[in-house]
């Protein structure tokens, strides 16, 4: 199994059109919108139908306020290195930090040359890449002395280094072949292939090519952000690469992460549905069946909530099996908000298991498989309590908290929600409606006594939702009104609330379920 230890990103790759300027910047903005992360553009400056990538990435860098931006991939022999580092310096700095840098060898030498470019073979292109790397991190370094690289293809010599980005900027290499991944795995933070040249079974050969240069360079293979340019239908049967329904994209993104080591994925599409689906319904997949196969353990109850309520022996907790060795997270009874949406007192448990089965290491997975999913959910609530703590504590003054909400802030179709609590949001809503339409059948089917319990958690999830619909209402009212705060913090704590104490019950009443029937 390939693991590079880096956080999964999503983005797209739009098509700079000329003729379309402000859809392709209304796409860019919707990118942000529906809570992906990096928004990147192809480079052709020789192309006279395109706009020019850097210009057009300065607009969308202004047009937005949480996505990074990045070329994919930057043409370096129409980028003069030193002009092209300080290009980015410059971006990222007024950014705020958001900028990646997709570089390319270069392609299409007649065309480069048409618009006064250099003509070169591939060995020379590859060989001016590493030249062109080497001068652009000479600029970033500020603390040396002058850059001087007298190569053979860029010669600067004397220039004074600076400015320096804002952050430590990724250079990310579209390679494909043996000599460019051989140069991506010694010099370069990332490797940006595209499905249309690199299909999913031409990867591994290539991940070993980029491993074996690191390796060889005295580099860590996890150095390298493995990334993929993405492209596909959500039509057809599922056989196909990333041709079928948003859970089979799901399922294929998943195993490319977790076989090959890919982190990031960017779709090639221009079509504004195919964006909100890919967020909607194939990243929350993706995060889900990753997080829920590398397992791991997520906060408790109490550290979400931030108390330190004492730790239920496992023994005394329902739902727990010796046998099976999984135990469900308890339910640390702590609540913070004044009001309870149901009554807990009412909640059916499910049949006894039996004292003498023995459980298989595949029945563990799958009765763990539903904790290791929860702990994500946890540990994303955690960080969403974390980001309405900085603006409602005064960790920001009044105005700059509510600025800073009002950019994360999406009006779509009188949807209204911050980024981040939207993305949440949705991910729970996605956890939910795979469970109501694929998992709670399956376990009725195959044990009715379960029925009930199936019962009451599809009625907890759509109480759930009316308490993320009140977080959607909270954070309007935090942007709009001058005591919207305490507004903000009561929804926040409702759904705390209200949301660990299903995701306990849930775990105590299907852990031994799952491993007994099976997820599917």
């Amino acid at each position: 199994m390939a693991d590079y230890g880096h956080e999964l990103l999503f983005g797209t790759f739009l098509t700079p059109v000329a003729e379309q300027a402000q859809r392709v910047v209304a796409l860019a903005r919707l990118t942000e919108q529906v809570g992906l992360d990096l928004v990147t553009v192809q480079d052709h400056p020789y192309q006279a139908r395109f706009l020019d990538t850097w210009t057009l990435l300065s607009v969308i860098a202004a047009s937005t306020s949480t996505v990074r931006v990045s070329p994919n991939v930057a043409n370096l022999p129409l980028r003069p290195p030193a002009v092209l580092a300080r290009s980015v310096a410059t971006l990222d700095i007024l950014s705020g930090g958001r900028v990646e840098l997709g570089l390319g060898a270069g392609a299409f030498w007649e065309a480069i040359a048409a618009v006064g470019g250099p003509r070169l073979n591939a060995a020379q292109g590859v060989d001016a890449l590493a030249e062109g790397i080497e001068v652009i991190r000479a600029v970033w370094a500020t603390g040396g002395g002058s850059v001087r690289l007298d190569g053979r293809y860029h010669r600067v010599w004397g220039a004074h280094p600076g400015p320096a980005p804002a952050h430590d900027v990724g250079i990310w290499l579209g390679a494909y072949k043996r000599r460019m991944l051989g140069l991506t795995g010694r010099l370069a933070d990332g490797w940006l292939p595209s499905s249309a040249y690199a299909a999913p079974d031409a990867l591994p050969a290539m991940n070993a090519a980029v491993d074996e240069a690191a390796t060889g360079a005295g580099r860590s293979p996890g150095d390298v952000r493995r990334l993929y340019n993405i492209s596909g239908a959500f039509t057809g049967s599922g056989r196909d690469f990333l041709r079928g329904p948003a859970e089979v994209w799901a399922e294929q993104l998943a195993e490319l992460t977790l076989t090959q080591g890919m982190s990031a994925y960017i779709l090639a599409s221009d079509d504004p549905d195919d964006i909100r689906r890919f967020a909607a319904e194939v990243v929350p997949g993706v995060r889900e069946l990753v997080a829920a196969e590398r397992g791991g353990s997520g906060p408790s109850a109490a550290e979400v909530r931030g108390t330190s309520a004492a730790v239920i022996p496992p023994a005394q907790v329902r739902g727990v099996v010796p046998a099976l060795g999984v135990t469900p997270t308890p339910d640390d009874g702590v609540r913070l908000a004044d009001v309870q949406v149901w009554d807990e007192s009412t909640r059916p448990t499910g049949p006894d298991p039996d004292p003498d089965r023995v459980y298989t290491s595949r029945q563990r997975a799958a009765g763990q498989h539903l904790v290791d999913i929860h702990d994500h959910l946890r540990k994303e609530l955690t960080e969403i309590r974390g980001l309405v703590d900085q603006v409602t504590t005064g960790a920001m003054d009044p105005g700059a908290a509510r600025s800073h909400i009002n950019t994360m802030t999406m009006r779509q179709n009188n949807w209204t929600v911050g980024t981040y609590c939207e993305s949440y949001c949705r991910l729970v809503t996605t956890h939910h409606t795979l469970e109501d339409q694929s998992l709670f059948p399956h376990l009725r089917r195959s044990d009715p006594r379960l029925a009930p319990v199936v019962d009451r958690l599809q009625q907890e999830h759509h109480a759930i939702h009316e308490v993320l619909e009140g977080v959607d209402r909270a954070l309007v009212a935090f942007v709009g009104r001058p005591d919207g705060h305490r507004e903000l913090r009561a929804a926040m704590d409702l759904l705390t609330d209200t949301l660990l104490s299903h995701l306990s019950y849930e775990e105590r009443e299907l852990v031994e379920p799952l491993a007994r029937l099976g997820l599917h």
